[in-house]
This record gives C-alpha cells, structure tokens and sequence, in this order.
C-alpha cells in the first residue's frame, strides 16, 4: 500500500515542481533583464521556498538545528560547507542562509537545460566548473574568491563531489576547499551535517520517498584565519560527519 501511495504522491510532487520551476523561470528572467541583481535573488528566494513546500506532498519536512544564529552576520564572506545525500539538499540551504546570499560552486552540466535553476547557476552569482578538468576549475574558484570577498556574499560547497546514495558519507575533496580558504582569509566557515535527504531518492528518481524528515544540522562556524588551509579541510570534513545518522537500508 505504502508504495502505491508513493507512486500517486510522487507524480503530484513532480507535477508541481515542474509547474514552480517553469513560472519562476519567467519571474527571474523579468527580475533580472529589469529590475537587477537584488529583484533577481528574492525571485530566487521565493522559488526555494515554494521547491521545499512541494515536500509537503510527499508528507516531508526539513527541520534545521542551529545554536549559532547569532554568528550569522553578513558583514564577511561565509564558506557554507555541506555533505551531500540528493539534490533535494540546495532548496532548504538557499532558503535558510538567505540572508547571507549564498552562491554555489556547481558542475558544469547544471548549467543548461534545467528550467530556473540553470538560469539562476548562470545569471544568479554562482560559478559553473568542470569538475574533471582542474585548469579550468581552480581558476574559476580563485575569481570566485574575489567575487566573494567584494561582497561578502557566501560560497556554498558539497566536497563529496558527488551525492551519497546511501547515506554514508563519501571522501571530501580538498582541492576547492583549499582554494576557497587560501583566497578568502577573512571568510567564516559553516560547517552544515545533512540527514536523511538521500531516503527520498532510496528507490530512484521515481516513486520518491514517502514521509521522510530531512535533519539539517549547523555546526559551530570556524574562523579560516584560525588554522591552516590544511588543517581546516580536516577539522570541518570531521565537523560535518560525526553527526551523520545512517540506519542501514535493510530489503
């Protein structure tokens, strides 16, 4: 029974995602040909919001753990660091750090082809790499650093490279990493743990997970002037994954 509902349910979910994505491809085009950056980022804004309220046809919710509100303040670069279990991870992030106006480093092949979200990879602040090929990634994240220092805006980065499907977190890799904390010495780091997003992907793209609770944890920020470049790739990788919850998937 649990899976036929899945299956009714997942089709609403996709109908109205699609439906979100499509209108506000539109309403960010008009808010970035007109209106300008700040018109453009609440669009974005907005179409986050409504990505996460689809979960509620699945009977999802995210829930954010946070102690450091506080800390929070967009007067400095931010490097939000994450693990990565599905793309339904980057609606919540963009939505909860809003006010820090976080831009991602993304894969190449994101930037066409995907109503509203390649448009906003593209136009939006974010940066586009290849991941296979360094030469022409690690110059983009150095533009990037500049980027950011010029407005304190925040970088978001999934080092897995790629998303667990399991779960279990995967190697960091240290290389963006480096970059970014080598060139943005005055940034501050957050560390993010996510849990349980990868349960609603367990089966595939389709039917989706019914019910799951994703769990967003933020970590203590970390100054990056605080350690070595090397030293902080270790110290926010082992942040980030002692609070990885995996029950395994039992047939």
């Amino acid at each position: 029974m649990k899976l036929v509902l899945s299956y009714i349910l997942s089709s609403l979910y996709y109908l109205f995602f699609g439906l979100v994505l499509v209108i506000f491809h539109g309403i960010q085009w008009i808010c970035h040909k007109f209106f300008g950056y700040q018109a453009h980022k609440k669009s974005v804004d907005i179409l986050n919001l409504f990505l996460l309220r689809c979960l509620h046809f699945l009977g999802g919710r995210v829930t954010f753990e946070n102690s450091y509100k506080d800390e929070l303040e967009k007067n400095q670069p931010h490097i939000i660091v994450a693990n990565h279990q599905s793309m339904y991870d980057i609606p919540p992030l963009i939505w909860y750090f809003r006010k820090l106006h976080p831009k991602f480093i993304s894969k190449m092949e994101l930037g066409k082809g995907i109503p509203s979200i390649s448009y906003n990879l593209r136009h939006g602040g974010s940066i586009l790499i290849d991941r296979k090929n360094p030469r022409q990634s690690l110059p983009e994240i150095k533009k990037f650093t500049q980027y950011l220092n010029q407005t304190n805006n925040a970088a978001v980065i999934f080092p897995e490279g790629t998303r667990s499907r399991t779960g279990h977190p995967k190697s960091f890799s240290a290389n963006g990493l480096l970059m970014l904390f080598k060139n943005c010495p005055n940034a501050k780091i957050i560390p993010v743990t996510i849990n349980n997003s990868w349960k609603l992907q367990k089966k595939g793209s389709f039917p989706l997970g019914v019910g799951v609770h994703i769990h967003i944890k933020v970590q203590e920020p970390i100054l990056v002037k605080d350690f070595t470049p090397k030293e902080l790739v270790e110290v926010v990788e082992n942040n980030i994954i002692k609070d990885i919850q995996v029950i395994e998937n039992k047939k």
